[in-house]
């Protein structure tokens, strides 16, 4: 009997590139998935970069994220040499910069989006499932050596996090870029408190590339057809196929076992990896990148890398790319490239003014690391070096803008860098209370300093939240810099008493010049920048005053009547509130 061709698979060459659009790859209850595969011109083995994802591998980045673009290739001109950038996608590696060097490409559309048809589900179980056998795929292709590596942003670097502890055969090595691993404390409850990202996200990044919008989504200008497959169904249809992201979130407001279904057991990793990180990726993704590096087993290969600027910028750039290809080269195509010789960890340390200056280190967190810790002065709103005798209080309105305590101008310039946290003694006039800590710099012009973050040009220095009734510890998981609250029950409040409150703030990294001033912010509500925001920041869709979209209003998780009341902070005579500084010492001095 014979097969019908396939209508839609085909190979061409075409840049210097064998191009076969639409791949046919089978899953085991029958699916077809589609990928789009660039290698070499000639018959050669090679390893293969691969990634699964739900943006649409027929997105040409310059028309579904043009802002992202243009700020990108402003900022990183060396972007545009050397490649005609038509196949450029986001949060993915550009084939011409790889498949010259000896790679094979593979960009697959994760079960319902862009040509795979199925059911949409984000990070579900089964997505990483499909992944283990599309890796599997590759692996034993004709023109594969047999060697898959995982590289790509975000999306495309949770998942590596995900089906590495899975094990496929022929995974031989990871770079998860600015990806999450924790669904439920990364981006989707902060501190137990839920965050608004995905209602943002599946808006903007996903429902226009659902398998099935057929003519009613953009074209592949390589291919002329549409993005989302090549048929067209109704609104109704369409909504069937898919779960509404963020709703599902609101339904599992506990660790339990749906958040753990979707996120990565760490402990199960053996694949080699170069975790890389932003500084200002507050809220969404570099808690995951230095967990990934040391919740990993300590005996496997494993880099950790951390820069600054966009999202999407670094990885991209010469930087980034360079980067990778030392370590695919030696993991994939075993070139001796000394890259076995590298200290463990490459730190970009931030500096004021976007100044970034590589250094690299043995380990994380850094072992001359001074844990220091300050005390808040409720009389002075003050943040000290030693504990105070007495006992005050400050109170605050819980929905307001809270309070401030800030350091004397520092006498010297002062590093920063590591993961960060605090202790508050708090009573509330309700059942609960929600805090958000905020870790500022000012010069002495009492000017704020933020960053371009990963998604907002505003970002602060760092960020932490806990809703109070998830107060309770994890003992054997938690660290004094990094507290670990197992969120899977919540203990209310009795109005006036007084709790104990261990809070994580996320890893950051600023060196503070000499007559500048630390402060921590405590309030009730997201961060929001006073000064003026930039062109990009007003027309960027997550460029919200400083928290990258990651905001926390919804009126069902946060209702006024528990959450609208009066907190009140206390401090001294045995009721030591305090923040945990990770100080760095000059190598020289430690």
């Amino acid at each position: 009997m014979s097969i019908a061709p396939d209508p839609y698979e085909r190979t061409e060459v075409r840049d210097g590139m064998r191009i076969t659009w639409h791949q046919r790859i089978t899953m085991d209850d029958g699916l077809v998935l589609r990928a789009d595969v660039y290698r070499p011109v000639e018959d050669v083995r090679c390893p293969v970069i691969l990634t699964y994802g739900i943006y649409g591998k027929g997105v040409a980045y310059q028309d579904g994220y043009p802002m992202q673009w243009e700020k990108m290739v402003a900022d990183h001109p060396d972007i545009l040499v050397g490649s005609t950038n038509k196949y450029q996608n986001w949060e993915t590696t550009d084939p011409e910069r790889w498949v010259p060097h000896g790679y094979a490409v593979v960009r697959v559309d994760s079960r319902g989006a862009g040509w795979s048809p199925g059911f949409m589900d984000p990070a579900c179980p089964r997505e990483t499932e499909d992944l283990y056998q599309c890796i599997e795929w590759a692996g034993a292709q004709p023109w594969s050596n047999g060697k898959v590596g995982m590289l790509g942003i975000s999306y495309y670097a949770g998942n590596q996090w995900r089906v590495a502890g899975m094990r496929p055969p022929h995974l031989a090595a990871l770079i998860p870029w600015e990806g999450q691993n924790d669904r439920y404390r990364d981006s989707g409850y902060h501190g137990g408190i839920l965050c608004q990202f995905q209602q943002t996200w599946a808006k903007h990044q996903v429902v226009h590339v659902q398998y099935g919008r057929g003519d009613k989504a953009r074209k592949n200008p390589n291919t002329g057809e549409s993005v989302a497959g090549p048929v067209t169904l109704s609104d109704e249809e369409l909504a069937k196929n898919r779960v509404d992201a963020f709703q599902e979130l609101k339904k599992h407001p506990f660790d339990h076992a749906w958040h753990r279904s979707r996120s990565a057991d760490l402990s199960l990793v053996r694949t080699p990896l170069l975790t890389c990180a932003n500084w200002g990726g507050q809220g969404i993704h570099p808690r995951g990148n230095f967990n990934g590096f040391t919740e990993t087993p300590s005996d496997i290969p494993k880099w950790l890398e951390v820069h600054g600027d966009s999202h999407w910028s670094m990885f991209s750039s010469g930087y980034g790319v360079a980067l990778q290809k030392r370590f695919f080269d030696r993991f994939l195509k075993g070139t001796d490239n000394g890259w076995d010789q590298q200290l463990r960890v490459q730190l970009n340390i931030r500096h004021p003014g976007e100044r970034f200056v590589l250094r690299h280190e043995n380990e994380w967190p850094l072992a001359r690391t001074q844990w220091t810790k300050f005390y808040l002065d409720a009389e002075g709103m003050s943040l000290k070096s030693a504990p105070l005798a007495t006992h005050g209080t400050v109170e605050y309105e819980a929905l307001g803008n809270g309070v401030t305590f800030s350091m004397p101008p520092l006498d010297k310039d002062t590093e920063i860098t590591g993961p960060m946290a605090a202790k508050l003694f708090i009573s509330s006039s309700t059942a609960d209370a929600d805090l958000f800590l905020i870790v500022r710099v000012f010069d002495p012009q009492g000017k704020e300093l933020t960053f371009m973050g990963s998604t907002d040009p505003n970002t602060p220095i760092a960020n932490g939240w806990l809703r109070a009734s998830h107060r309770r510890l994890d003992p054997q998981k938690s660290k004094p810099y990094r507290p670990y609250h197992p969120h899977d029950r919540v203990e209310p409040l009795t109005p006036g008493g007084v709790y104990a409150c261990d809070v994580e703030i996320v890893t950051s990294c600023i060196v503070v010049p000499a007559g500048w001033q630390v402060a921590l912010t405590i309030r009730g509500k997201d961060y929001e920048y006073d000064g003026e925001i930039s062109e990009f920041g007003k027309k960027f869709h997550y460029g919200t005053r400083g928290t990258g979209g990651m905001t926390h209003n919804d009126p069902d998780d946060r209702p006024a009547h528990r959450f609208g009341g009066r907190v009140t902070l206390h401090a001294g005579g045995g009721r030591e509130s305090y923040l945990l500084l990770p100080i760095i010492p000059p190598a020289s001095a430690a």
